[in-house]
């Protein structure tokens, strides 16, 4: 499992940056992702589409993601697009490795 942070803001400038690096850990079998977003500032359409198309990829490997989103002006955003159905959503990154551990245990 692979714990990634990210900073900043999640939007079309910066963007590509993740979907590069969520693309090179997925080519070395990391397929089972936590994305710590507790500092992430904003995120516009470009950073939710990023995301989903990491959870396809990784996905396509029996892999899953967990959020990490503990700041209520960013976990509004996942509820507002619905992706709180698509993303299990944790407040902290002990909560969202020990639910992809369970999930890695039942693929693994």
């Amino acid at each position: 499992m692979t714990v990634v942070t990210l900073r900043d803001e999640l939007d079309v400038y910066n963007a590509p940056d993740l979907r590069k690096l969520i693309v090179d850990l997925i080519s070395q079998g990391r397929v089972f992702l936590v994305l710590d977003m507790a500092r992430v500032d904003g995120m516009d359409s470009t950073g939710t589409g990023v995301l989903v198309g990491a959870l396809k990829r990784v996905r396509a490997y029996d892999g899953g993601i967990s959020l990490v989103v503990p700041h209520e002006r960013i976990h509004k955003i996942f509820r507002i697009t619905g992706l709180t159905k698509v993303f299990p959503i944790f407040d902290s990154v002990d909560r969202a490795v020990e639910f992809l551990g369970r999930e890695q245990g039942l693929h693994g």
